[in-house]
């Protein structure tokens, strides 16, 4: 069915006058009242009842009418829903993030793509970097914010921090009388870490950064996420080394200690699927490259 017999059968439907819904539509009355009786035809139903003194609508008019403003409403929203997802205006967006990434910058870069886009349905999904790394590989998030990057066809990342390393200690502990430790100070006390194959690249940054200075750290518990590891600490089961990021998570029972050491740079990654034509995709990562300051450049 043209949809132009919709917009006229409306016309003479909301004005009961075939004169005055022909000039409301800019076009003579001869070819409107064929329209009409085309569309009657088409439907094989009596839209209207008309005599020389009135227009009225049929029962399947009355019927009509409402359906007819309803398909054109509806495709009016599918035509500008259309047009706002290919610029990139709504739509929908699965992000990734290590619970540590839960600092001022994630939280900076999301503020304002919510400012900038609040039709944009986010999905945030808290993974550990080896998760966001696969999902991003099979396809189940769009973006991610996680701790390393291999190099893999299809994903591009950019660095959006380097943060230091600290030391996270029971309250009680005797170094969390000190402003700063040596790390040194740790050789002898048990540690929590998150397990290498979640990690290998930030597990590594850790372990490679004790040896340096003479300490293999004693692992007696590992925990997945920082939050588990922060609260373990709390509960005087061991010490931790964690990114400066993880102090957001400030609980009683334990303190954050920089090192006297100079420390590797933690990175924090954004990284996402190249191969995926998404609008929204592409304002987000715009978003990160201004909120981080950092261009992102293809590697």
């Amino acid at each position: 069915m043209d949809i132009r017999k919709l917009h006229y059968f409306i016309a003479v439907a909301e004005e009961l006058h075939f004169s005055r819904a022909a000039e409301k539509l800019n076009m003579t009355q001869p070819p409107l009242s064929q329209q009409i009786q085309d569309l009657e035809k088409e439907l094989g139903v009596k839209l209207l009842e008309r005599n020389k003194r009135q227009v009225r609508l049929t029962p399947a008019g009355v019927v009509f009418f409402e359906e007819a403003k309803m398909i054109l409403s509806q495709l009016e929203r599918s035509i500008k829903t259309t047009q706002l997802t290919s610029q990139g205006i709504i739509g929908h967006l699965v992000v990734g993030f290590v619970d540590s990434a839960a600092g001022d910058i994630m939280v900076d870069i999301l503020r304002v793509f919510r400012e900038r886009f609040p039709q944009i349905q986010l999905t945030l999904c808290e993974m550990t970097s080896a998760q966001q790394w696969q999902a991003l590989h099979d396809g189940t998030i769009h973006v991610g914010f996680l701790r390393f990057i291999e190099s893999a066809k299809h994903i591009d990342y950019c660095t959006i921090t380097n943060e230091s390393l600290v030391a996270v200690l029971p309250e009680q502990h005797p170094l969390a009388r000190l402003s700063a430790i040596s790390v040194r100070s740790l050789e002898f006390e048990p540690f929590i870490l998150s397990p290498r194959y979640l990690g290998v690249s930030f597990h590594d940054l850790i372990n490679g950064f004790c040896a340096q200075h003479g300490v293999y750290p004693n692992v007696v518990q590992e925990a997945i996420q920082m939050y588990t590891i922060v609260n373990l600490v709390a509960a005087n089961l061991g010490v931790s080394i964690v990114p400066s990021s993880v102090s957001v998570f400030q609980r009683s029972g334990v303190v954050f200690r920089p090192f006297e050491e100079s420390v590797p740079p933690v990175p924090l990654y954004t990284a996402w699927r190249t191969d995926v034509n998404k609008a929204v995709l592409s304002a987000f990562i715009r978003t990160v490259e201004e909120v981080s300051s950092i261009a992102i450049d293809s590697r």
